[in-house]
């Protein structure tokens, strides 16, 4: 920078494009705040309007645009006329959707939790909070993906309505039922103004299950824990006597034989392993012939699982997606609930060794899988378990007659009706 005379720097003249650049930025700055009020005041309008304004009414809107412009560009009267009349059309169906209402609504469902093929039932309690008397009017109940009508007669101040329902559980699904909401709409669906008057709330379908009760109970046949072949110098299953070593636990001194042998000898013990049962659901669609089949599959997986729970035993249950909570039988069953076949490469082989990985220390694997399993996959599935774990599969099927078969170690069963599922069991723990 040049230095003048007197020691000073010399100021360097600011240009007048640098100057306009910084006053547009100051400009933009102070603006900015304004801007977002502008654009969240806007936002406030239009959402309100969008949410009135049916999709009819949009076209009608449209119609009269455009019929508007013909008319003032080439003065065509019949446009203006036409225009003139949907105008009205929508100017008198604001008459019909302004007002308020005073509800005081209660949904309320008598279980929020069944199986398929259980009832659902609920009711839905309207009160007229206000000081006068309200004149009939509808409540929508969405159910899913549909809606259910309630038709509310001419209520009086304090007075109580009340309507059931009934919601059918064919088949397994979470289904969100309300929130319950109140409709003002013109005779011709141009405008449509509802109001929410409760949350929704879900209900869950879980999957069909039967109990396992007796010996069907005893799949799981390691109640004190299956032991191994690793040895061990302390644990509850006594194996065999050595001679001591330095480091070993003197509590574990047998002194009866060494006073017989003259030779300090030790206990030695096998290894145990806790009661740890992993369940192998196969979600892949390509696995099973029919949405039966697939639904026989979470059934059969669901009550093997609600056995162990109720037995108290370690479970993880697992699918191509990932585990489910298995904490309570609950959790387990609302996982379940959720679980979706999908289609993809991810077979019963990689569920195995997803398996293997995730539950080292499982003492029993089940694989319940679909009925275009192949032998081979099952042998390769049972192989990518490690060694001691006992595992066994179950065939979900339609058309095959049920059974018991072995591939190797592994046990394999074929199951057609899931009321026999205990049945089939007893069979595995024979």
């Amino acid at each position: 920078m040049p230095v003048n005379s007197s020691g000073h720097h010399a100021s360097r003249r600011a240009s007048p494009a640098g100057l306009a650049r910084d006053g547009l930025s100051r400009a933009r700055e102070q603006l900015q705040p304004w801007w977002e009020r502008i654009r969240t005041a806007s936002r406030r309008i239009a959402e309100p309007i969008s949410g009135v304004v049916s999709p009819l009414g949009w076209v009608v809107l449209a119609v009269v645009v455009l019929l508007w412009v013909l008319a003032s560009t080439f003065g065509w009267q019949e446009a203006a006329v036409a225009a003139l009349l949907g105008a009205s059309l929508l100017l008198l169906g604001i008459g019909f959707i302004l007002g308020k209402s005073s509800y005081g609504v209660e949904l309320d469902l008598a279980r929020t939790r069944v199986a398929v093929g259980d009832r659902a039932v609920g009711s839905v309690a309207v009160s007229n909070t206000s000081a006068k008397a309200l004149l009939p009017a509808a409540l929508e109940l969405p159910v899913g993906s549909a809606t259910a009508i309630f038709h509310l007669p001419r209520l009086t101040p304090g007075q109580v309505h009340e309507d059931l329902f009934s919601i059918p559980t064919q088949r397994r699904d979470v289904i969100v039922v309300g929130p319950v909401r109140s409709v003002r709409a013109d005779p011709l669906g141009l405008l449509r103004r509802q109001v929410l008057w409760t949350d929704p709330v879900d209900l869950y379908v879980h999957p069909r299950t039967v109990p396992l009760v007796g010996s069907a109970a005893g799949f799981i046949r390691d109640l004190e824990g299956l032991p191994t072949k690793d040895l061990s110098n302390a644990d509850v299953s006594f194996h065999a006597l050595r001679e001591y070593v330095p480091g070993d636990d003197r509590r574990h001194i047998h002194w009866k034989t060494t006073a017989r042998t003259g030779t300090l000898m030790v206990r030695q013990f096998e290894e145990t392993r806790r009661s740890h049962l992993a369940v192998a659901l196969s979600i892949n669609t390509g696995e099973f012939e029919t949405v039966d089949e697939f639904e026989l599959a979470v059934s059969v997986a669901g009550s093997i699982g609600l056995q162990a729970i109720r037995e108290q035993r370690n479970l993880s249950v697992l699918t191509q997606a990932g585990p489910l909570r298995s904490e309570t039988g609950r959790n387990l069953l609302d996982d379940m609930t959720r679980v979706q076949g999908r289609s993809g490469r991810d077979g019963v082989l990689d569920l195995a060794r997803t398996t293997a990985d995730t539950v080292p220390n499982a003492s029993v694997v089940f694989f319940i899988v679909g009925p275009h399993v192949t032998p081979s996959q099952l042998r390769s599935s049972a192989a990518a378990i490690p060694l001691g774990i006992r595992c066994i599969a179950v065939r979900c099927v339609q058309e095959e007659d049920q059974g018991r078969a072995t591939i190797g170690d592994l046990t394999v069963l074929t199951l057609n009706d899931l009321d026999d599922l205990a049945m089939i069991l007893r069979k595995a723990a024979a």
